[in-house]
């Protein structure tokens, strides 16, 4: 069962994440494995892989905006330099940024149990 120190634990500012859910620490950890729907994940991958960068950035951004919210940094930081690259539409290799997103998102999941 996941929990506010294994949180702090991953890296996550826990307390900005908090006060945008109200201080309601229930709610707040409720919404995290939203935030981690491998099919955002693999939304963002296979439109990279297929050079959709409309699609990817799409998908890249509105992943941003729920990391960001439940303030999960580990994921966010790789999400957030791919999408700024993303919404260019640069063909670029995106490997660093997909590997350090999938690392960080299974990370938590490994965490969670």
């Amino acid at each position: 069962m996941l929990t506010i120190d294994m949180l702090r634990t991953f890296g996550a500012d826990v307390d900005a994440g908090l006060e945008r859910c109200l201080n309601d620490e229930e709610f707040y950890l409720d919404l995290i494995p939203s935030a981690l729907d491998e099919s955002y994940y693999r939304t963002i991958e296979n439109s990279i892989k297929s050079k959709d960068f409309r699609s990817a950035f799409d998908a890249a951004h509105a992943l941003k905006g729920l990391l960001s919210n439940l303030a999960l940094d580990p994921i966010f930081e790789p999400v957030d330099e791919m999408t700024e690259a993303l919404r260019g539409w640069q063909d670029i290799d995106y490997r660093p940024y997909l590997t350090a997103m999938w690392e960080q998102r299974n990370r938590l999941l490994d965490m969670m149990g």
